[in-house]
Parts: structure tokens; C-alpha cells; sequence
């Protein structure tokens, strides 16, 4: 299993401190052991120290004590006194030290009562005044005596066992002693050998994440260099040059990418080819149309008109009427003609920017397609920006003639405002005409579709085709807002 690096060290500080721990528990086991075991060998000493002073007091005693029996000099006596003052101290002493050996404890009671026993004997025979007979002196000195003898048995019993004690005790101390040294060195090693590869596991991570962070910064620059490579042929490709390839040839995902982009402009480039050259032949084709199909209508425009001026005298008023007919719908074709070739070419045609003053703008439309009938209100806030004069002059066009056309009287009252939209204008067109129906309002805007019957008011119903195309072109939107016998109002975007 991979940890990171953060991981390992982690790791392996908790495994430094573990070991250590345990060789610092391990030191300070041995180590207590050994100050353990040198108290108890002390204790031992001590005991026997204190047994054979008591021992030896009790001796001095007696022996002063016989002293001045036998020359009656009571100098012999002090040591009888140091003794009675001494023995009872050292006595608890001892047995204070040896509360915890049961053994020993019976013993030293044992001791205590021979001692007691021994201080009423040499009593009456420190007294200056007795009176006692020589045979129970010789009594009290025989029992002295056995006293003592017993005393020095007793002594000699709790030595040994004191001696037996000592002798483990100090076996014990030597290993401690010996065993400390040895665990602390053992205990040194290991923390410095643990130390020494925690920091060289530490170097090593270091140096890998640097050569990791090194490999990322080459993977990253490559990585934001091809980036850039797809970048630059998708700004290419916005600008209309399809031509442009990445070479980019690696096998991972972004070489994946710039072979599907590469495909992509290639099948681009041909499908644009494929289209130019179609529109090419459209525009010829509507070239061709053009001329083709209006050659014919002026002749039999012309054939009518001499139809009308050499049989006039002929003509009855039913053909007359045939004629003017016949006369409509050549002059409704011809537009139809045009039209066509008005909403093919929207949008293959170069667009020049130039300083646009609607107002004016407006002013020169109204001269061309509104009748004096008719009055014109145009919003004192027209902008005055750089756009496609043409198209919004078509677009105006299209829309202020169209008013004129479907009003339903004689005479009307037509609008233009606009409001700025940030990034767009927008322009409102709206008269006060017979209006038009909810579920016509996108209706209108399909090819050769118009509302009005066409022997009422001719119509190509092109007309908003072209407008809608101008617009969408410029990326911007057309609604309108109407309804029967209101009015309708054309509302459209265009750009900054």
C-alpha cells in the first residue's frame, strides 16, 4: 500500500517515539532496579550494624559491670549506663527495619526480652548497698552468663539470615548493575539509529516531492502549451479561418482532443468550402433567375400596355378590368422576384460600419415610404453609433412601409422610440392600425406569409422574412406586440 509523504512521516515519528518510550521505560526499569536493589543491600548492612551494637552494648555492659564487682571502682559502671540508655533506641531501631521479615521480627523480640532479662540482672549487682549473700551473686552471675550466651546465639542467627539476605540482594544488584549499562547503551543505539532513518526517510520524501513538483511544473507547462495550441485554434476557427491545425501527436487525452479538433476544422473547412460554393451558385442562380424571369414579365407588361392603347376603342369594361388585374399580379411577381433575391442575399453581403444618426436615418425612410397621410413621431433620443447603416435601413424600411400598407384607413399615426439595453438598442416601431391576432404574432415572419387577402392589398409576405433574417444576422431579436383593433408595435434588438 502507498502512503504519501505526510503519511510516512507521520508513520514514522509515531514509530521513533514508540521505540523510544520503550527503551526510556526499559532505562528507567533498570535503573530503578538497581537503586532497588542497592537499598536493600543497605538495609541489610544496617540491620546487622544495628543487631551487633546492640550485641556489643550488651557486652560492654556486662563486662563493666563485672569490673566494678571485682574492684569495687564504679568508673567500670558507665558503661552499664551508656548501655541502659542506648540498647532501648536501638532496639526500636532494629525493629523498624525488619517490619517487613516476620522471621527476623520474632527474633528481635526474642532479643528484646533477653535484654530486658540481662538489665534485671546487672541491676542488683550495681548497687553499692546490696546486701546479697555471695551464693546469689554467684546465681545472678551464672545467669548472666547464660544471658549473654543466649544473646549471642540469637545474634548469630539474625546475622545469618541478614548475611543470606545480603548475598541475594547483592546478586541482584549485580545484575541491575550490570544489566543498566547495558540497556542504557542498547537503548542510545537504537534512539540514534532510529533518529538517523526517520532523517534520512525524511530527506528522501523531501527529495522526491521535489522531483514531483518538478515533473508537475514540466507536466504543467506542457500541459497550459497545448492548452494554449487549442486555445489559438478555437479563436481561429471563431474568426472564420478553418485551415488551422494543432500538432499535438501524443496519445492522452488532450493529443485525443486536438485529433478530434484537427478533424473537426478539416470537416469544417470542407463543409464551408461546400457552402461558399453553393452560395456562389445561388447568388448566380439568383442572378440568372433575375434576369431570366423579368425579361418575360416586361414583355408581357408591354404586350398589355399595347393592348390598352391600340384596342382601347375595343376593349370592354369587364377585360379592362381583366387587365388592370393582369397588370397586379405581373407588378406583385416582379416584387416576389425581388424579394426573393433580397432575403437570399441578407447575410452574404460585406457589412461596412459606419457613424449611424437614427434620427436622421428615419428622416431619409420616412421620405420613401411614408405619405404625407401619414404622421411620423421619432423619439428626440435617437442613439448615434457605428453599425450596418444598410441593414438597419432595410429594417426600418421594411417595417414603416409595411404600417403604411396593411393600415386599414387612409390616414395613421406611426411611432419610433428606443431604449439602451447595455450591450443592445432596442427600437420600437408602432402604429395605430387595424392590429393583429395572438396566434398570428409568429405567423408572420414565415416566408410569403401575409394575413390581408392579396386582391386587397398586394403582398409578397417576404417582407418581415427579411427583417427577421437582417436582425438574427446582427444577433439580435424581433417580437411584436398587437392585438385586433390596438395597433401593433414591431420591437427589436440591435447591437452596440
Amino acid at each position: 500500500m502507498n502512503f504519501k509523504s505526510n503519511t510516512k512521516i507521520v508513520v514514522g515519528f509515531a514509530l521513533a517515539v514508540g521505540v523510544l518510550l520503550l527503551t526510556a521505560a526499559a532505562s528507567f526499569w533498570s535503573i530503578r532496579g538497581l537503586s532497588v536493589q542497592t537499598t536493600r543491600v543497605e538495609h541489610s548492612y544496617q540491620v546487622m550494624q544495628e543487631v551487633e551494637t546492640i550485641t556489643a552494648v550488651l557486652k560492654d555492659a556486662q563486662a563493666g559491670t563485672r569490673g566494678y564487682l571485682l574492684t569495687g571502682d564504679t568508673v567500670y559502671l558507665r558503661p552499664y549506663s551508656m548501655a541502659s540508655g542506648q540498647l532501648p533506641a536501638a532496639l526500636e531501631r532494629v525493629i523498624a527495619l525488619t517490619v517487613d521479615n516476620a522471621v527476623q521480627q520474632v527474633r528481635l523480640d526474642s532479643l528484646r526480652r533477653l535484654v530486658e532479662q540481662e538489665f534485671r540482672i546487672l541491676r542488683p549487682l550495681t548497687e553499692v548497698t546490696s546486701t546479697r549473700s555471695q551464693a546469689q551473686m554467684q546465681t545472678l552471675l551464672d545467669t548472666d552468663r547464660q544471658t549473654l550466651r543466649q544473646v549471642r546465639l540469637l545474634y548469630a542467627r539474625i546475622r545469618r539470615d541478614e548475611l543470606n539476605l545480603l548475598a541475594e540482594r547483592s546478586a541482584a544488584q549485580a545484575v541491575f548493575a550490570k544489566a543498566t549499562p547495558i540497556v542504557v547503551l542498547v537503548s542510545a543505539v537504537l534512539a540514534v539509529v532510529i533518529v538517523v532513518w526517520l532523517v534520512m526517510k525524511i530527506v528522501r520524501e523531501l527529495d522526491d516531492n521535489r522531483r514531483l513538483q518538478a515533473e508537475l511544473a514540466a507536466v504543467n507547462t506542457e500541459v497550459a502549451h497545448r492548452i494554449a495550441q487549442i486555445r489559438a485554434l478555437a479563436e481561429q476557427v471563431v474568426q472564420g479561418d478553418y485551415t488551422v491545425q494543432i500538432p499535438d501527436t501524443a496519445t492522452d487525452n488532450l493529443g485525443g482532443l486536438a485529433t478530434s479538433l484537427n478533424r473537426m476544422t478539416q470537416t469544417l473547412d470542407a463543409s464551408f468550402s461546400a457552402l461558399e460554393k453553393r452560395n456562389r451558385e445561388l447568388d448566380q442562380f439568383a442572378y440568372v433567375a433575375s434576369h431570366d424571369l423579368k425579361a418575360p414579365l416586361r414583355g408581357v407588361t408591354t404586350i398589355v400596355k399595347w393592348i390598352e392603347n391600340e384596342l382601347a376603342a375595343e376593349l370592354s369594361p369587364q377585360l379592362r378590368t381583366y387587365l388592370d388585374q393582369m397588370k397586379g399580379r405581373l407588378s406583385r411577381l416582379e416584387d416576389l422576384i425581388n424579394g426573393l433575391l433580397a432575403y437570399a442575399r441578407v447575410g452574404r453581403t460585406t457589412q461596412t460600419r459606419e457613424a449611424v444618426d437614427v434620427h436622421q436615418l428615419l428622416n431619409e425612410v420616412a421620405e420613401l415610404v411614408v405619405p404625407p397621410e401619414f404622421t411620423l413621431r421619432i423619439d428626440p433620443a435617437m442613439p448615434r453609433f457605428e453599425t450596418d447603416r444598410l441593414g438597419l435601413q432595410q429594417v426600418f424600411i421594411n417595417l414603416l412601409s409595411n404600417a403604411v400598407k396593411y393600415h386599414h384607413r387612409g390616414t395613421g399615426q406611426l411611432e419610433v422610440s428606443s431604449r439602451d439595453l447595455h450591450d443592445f438598442y432596442e427600437f420600437r416601431v408602432q402604429d395605430d392600425g387595424p392590429g393583429i391576432a395572438p396566434e398570428y404574432h409568429q405567423k408572420i415572419f414565415l416566408l410569403f406569409q401575409t394575413l390581408r387577402d392579396r386582391h386587397t392589398a398586394e403582398s409578397t409576405g417576404i417582407g418581415l422574412s427579411i427583417v427577421q433574417k437582417i436582425i438574427n444576422e446582427q444577433q439580435g431579436t424581433i417580437r411584436v406586440e398587437s392585438a385586433v383593433g390596438q395597433g401593433a408595435a414591431f420591437i427589436f434588438t440591435w447591437p452596440k
